[in-house]
């Protein structure tokens, strides 16, 4: 043993140092290099489905879009027809209206000129009557008048 050195001690300190260290990477190293690994891949696995389901998202969004943009143009399309609906409904019934209208002045004018025609004719009789009387009172006024005079001069010629 040269220089005081025990090989021995060596050894079994060598062999200490190897059982420790096998010892502290069963125990320690290897269960957190695996535990790790497997948060690694744990991560991995998130940021693989996250980008699968965004693309995913992605996707139904530029479907929803294209819906959404179709959907408007039914929406201007239908909007549309109902418009041309109402419109058409609008002409007929503003020509039914001017029909009955129409048809309204038209009996309103007839009325109005039968109302006007026996107005004419009742004032016709009047005016006749009135004439009748008013010939019969001078004929009648211009006898009694005559008849008078006459009486009158007989009387004085008596």
């Amino acid at each position: 043993m040269p220089l005081n050195i025990d090989f021995q001690q060596i050894f079994l300190h060598l062999l200490n140092f190897a059982i420790l260290f096998t010892g502290l990477y069963i125990i320690l190293y290897k269960p957190v290099k695996d535990f790790i690994e497997k948060r690694q891949e744990h991560y991995k696995e998130m940021e693989e489905k996250a980008k699968a389901e965004k693309a995913d998202a992605d996707k139904l969004l530029k479907d929803y879009e294209a819906k959404l943009s179709s959907v408007d143009e039914e929406i201007n399309e239908k909007k549309k027809k109902a418009d041309a609906e109402i419109e058409t409904v609008r002409r007929d019934r503003m020509e039914k209206v001017d029909a009955e209208a129409d048809k309204i002045i038209k009996e309103a004018k007839e009325k109005a000129k039968r109302e006007s025609d026996r107005i004419l004719r009742d004032a016709d009789k009047e005016a006749k009557q009135i004439v009748a009387e008013a010939a019969d009172k001078l004929v009648k006024g211009s006898l009694d008048e005559e008849y008078e005079a006459f009486l009158l001069e007989a009387e004085r010629g008596r």
